[in-house]
This record gives structure tokens, sequence and C-alpha cells, in this order.
């Protein structure tokens, strides 16, 4: 049995090398498309700001550890072989739905992917559990920190909302003050990449 969790740790250490070379390539196609698409500054220079900002991200990411270790599931409720399978899920599911979707060009969210992943695998196994004991249903609320899930799930529902009408305020701001007679102001560069005449211009 110590040789098959020990085969189980090995192959999660070499699943998360992958998983981390699929998210991050997944991360940074995210949010790199537009400063490349925009040309808002030299390819060595947007390439260095991002991975500084990796490199800052993955030093302070210790809440999502706790998101990951008890905001979904309540790990005192699993055996170990339980917690071992239920990760080994998780880490399989995320590299296959990450690089399916940089295949496709699909634009996804590893944070979601992760969260959703670590809830469907738990609630699987709970539910196997529960069936093997004879309990209801209604017992999955021992196995999955309902609270915790809805409420993370209603905030990354809610970010899309934020960041959507956030995003549309300061286009609309920066259009204003960019994109009239950007020739003879103060500024011929404006903020989110290089100032061009745009028919859309007269509208906006």
């Amino acid at each position: 049995m110590a040789d098959y969790f020990l085969f189980i740790v090995i192959l999660l250490g070499l699943l998360a090398i992958s998983d981390l070379i699929v998210g991050v390539s997944n991360d940074a196609v995210n949010f790199l498309n537009s400063a490349i698409g925009s040309k808002v500054a030299p390819f060595k220079v947007i390439i260095i700001v991002a991975s500084i900002g990796i490199a800052i991200g993955a030093t302070f990411s210790s809440g999502m550890m706790e998101v990951a270790r008890k905001g979904i599931l309540n790990p005192e409720a699993f055996y170990f072989s339980e917690i071992m399978i239920i990760f080994l899920a998780v880490m399989l599911t995320d590299i296959f739905l990450l690089d399916l979707f940089n295949t496709f060009g699909l634009p996804t969210s590893t944070t979601v992917s992760l969260i959703f992943e670590l809830l469907g695998a738990a609630v699987v196994v709970a539910v196997i559990k529960i069936y093997q004991q004879g309990q209801g249903l209604g017992n999955l609320v021992n196995y999955i920190n309902s609270s915790s899930a809805l409420a993370i799930i209603s905030t990354i529902l809610s970010s899309v909302v934020v960041a959507f009408i956030g995003g549309m305020i300061v286009q609309y701001f920066s259009r204003l003050l960019f994109t009239y007679h950007y020739e003879k102001g103060w500024l011929k560069w404006a903020l989110f990449g290089r100032a061009w005449r745009s028919p859309c211009s007269l509208i906006f």
C-alpha cells in the first residue's frame, strides 16, 4: 500500500509540473494577447513585465492553496486514499481541459477550472462513499463545504459582471481622453496602444 501511495505522489509531482506549464501558458495568453496585439510596448518589455507579474502572483498565492485545502471540501470527512484520488483526478482533468482550450484558442480561467474540478471530484467521491455506506444524499453536506463553495461560485460569477462593467467604463473614458484630435493633444500615444485614426472615433 505504501508503494501505491508513493507512486501517486510521484505522479502528482510530474502532473503538477505539466499543469504548471499548461496553466501559466494559458494565463500568459489571456493577459498578453491585448498587450502584444495593441503593440503597447516592445515585445521584450511586455514579456519582462508579465514575468514579474507571474513571479509576484506565485509568491502571494497562499490564499488559493487554502481554497484547495479546505475551501471546497471537508478533508476530515475523507480517508487519505480518497483525498489522493480526488487530487489525482483534478490534476489530470486540469491538464486535459486547459490544453484542449489552448489548442482551440479558447479563453478560460485556471482558477475557475481548478475550483470546479475540485468540487466535481469531491462530490463524486462523496456520493460513492455515501452509496457504499447506505446513507442518503442529504449527508453530502458533511463532505462538501457548501457555504464556502457557494460563496466562491457566486464571487466568480459576480466578478465577471463587475469586470465587464468596469472595463466598459474605463474604455469609455479612455476613448473620450485619447480619441478626439490626439495629434493636437499632449499625448500622441494612447493609453492602451498606438493611437490611430478610426471611423469609429466619429461615433464613440
